[in-house]
């Protein structure tokens, strides 16, 4: 692939979602991921549905998900033959990702002092579920249970009596986002001191990250924030609201929108319990009860066009699949074409990122287990002489 890191080689020893994503995004971007896995079934998320897909009905759609873009070689790294192989691979490559329970690398013998002294230019990723260190770092990470202990769970939600997961692996995916950008950073760095270094983040650390004007409303304003259903914790109206045949979302940022939005829904403008954001936020509950009476009257497209040419942000609330037949979304890059060993053609979520004036990627399938070690041995004699 071409990129702007087609010039780095990425070693995946990263299982499930956190690690894999992040090291996808680092493929996206140009990279070789040479993804590291034990013979006897590979990453354990080759084995989660359903749903499956394949004729014989065993190739995970999760793993497709996460492992595009990435060479697989598999090796037993307690072994004596794998611990060799591993060893000649680090010192070949730029980046090492891995999600290991804090201390499995040292018991394999490839502590960070030893990674380093086996490559000082290694950029490292480590992450883990609740930090390397601290009072509880050795603690193994689940995406849910760290949503639950990070305290997303009680930002989501119809109440604060009924917490709920956000539906996508939310701490997962933004670890391997933070680990990827944490990444770039030290390989910029390298540039300048020759030298690796080790990126460390968590699912704690990802989930707690991105708190943002909740964590502030308490280490700030003293308010605990608390599940809101799907509405704005600071902003009215700005949520879901029902009309005539179904939901659509609303989100008025300021007052001179409400000022074009209220007169076509009946409402005037100057009420003194809606003139302004924090009277409107106040009044939160009348004002939704006035804006759905008013919505009633038409269905979601009447409205949506309504508010479209008021210039009110304004959008439907999609399926997947509505989202992934959409001209908009395909428009952007965001689902990519690749040619799978089983199933032939197939399409993929696709990266996030565009640059201007480079062609759309030719992306690369999900690896089958195992299917390039021969190729990345040969790759490896070749670096090696």
């Amino acid at each position: 692939m071409q990129g702007p890191l087609s010039d780095i080689v990425v070693l995946d020893l990263s299982r499930a979602l956190a690690g894999p994503h992040g090291a996808q995004m680092l493929g996206d971007l140009g990279a070789t991921v040479i993804k590291v896995e034990h013979p006897d079934g590979g990453d354990e998320s080759r084995g989660w549905g359903p749903p499956f897909a394949g004729p014989a009905g065993d190739v995970s759609t999760y793993f497709l998900a996460a492992n595009r873009n990435k060479k697989s070689i598999t090796l037993d790294l307690k072994s004596p033959e794998g611990a060799d192989l591993l060893t000649r691979l680090v010192r070949q490559s730029d980046v090492l990702i891995e999600n290991f329970r804090t201390g499995v690398l040292d018991r394999l013998g490839f502590s960070m002092e030893r990674l380093r002294e086996l490559n000082p230019r290694l950029v490292i990723l480590s992450i883990t579920g609740f930090g390397h260190d601290g009072p509880e770092g050795g603690r193994p990470g689940y995406d849910q249970i760290a949503q639950g202990e990070a305290g997303l769970m009680s930002l989501t939600g119809p109440s604060p009596a009924e917490p709920y997961r956000v539906g996508a692996s939310i701490a997962d995916l933004l670890a391997g986002i933070h680990g990827a950008y944490g990444v770039l950073a030290a390989l910029y760095e390298r540039e300048r001191t020759g030298q690796g270094k080790v990126v460390r983040t968590s699912l704690l650390a990802s989930v707690v990250g991105v708190h943002s004007y909740h964590g502030t409303a308490w280490t700030v304003g003293g308010k605990v924030p608390a599940a809101a259903g799907n509405h704005h914790t600071s902003i009215a109206p700005y949520g879901a609201f029902h009309c005539a045949d179904g939901m659509i979302q609303i989100a008025v940022a300021n007052d001179a929108q409400w000022r074009r939005l209220a007169p076509v829904l009946g409402i005037d403008p100057a009420d003194p319990r809606y003139a302004v954001n924090r009277q409107r936020f106040a009044h939160r509950d009348e004002l939704i009860a006035d804006i759905e009476k008013a919505l009633a009257a038409h269905d979601r497209a009447h409205w949506l066009a309504v508010l479209a040419d008021l210039g009110v942000p304004a959008g439907a609330i999609r399926s997947l699949d509505e989202v992934y037949a959409w001209d908009q979304v395909r428009s952007q890059g965001l689902v990519v074409t690749v040619e799978h060993p089983v199933l032939g053609t197939i399409e993929l979520p696709g990266s996030p990122l565009r640059f201007d004036g480079v062609p759309p990627a030719e992306h690369t399938p999900p690896p089958e287990l195992g299917q390039d070690t021969r190729a990345v041995l040969g790759w490896l004699a070749e670096r090696e002489g």
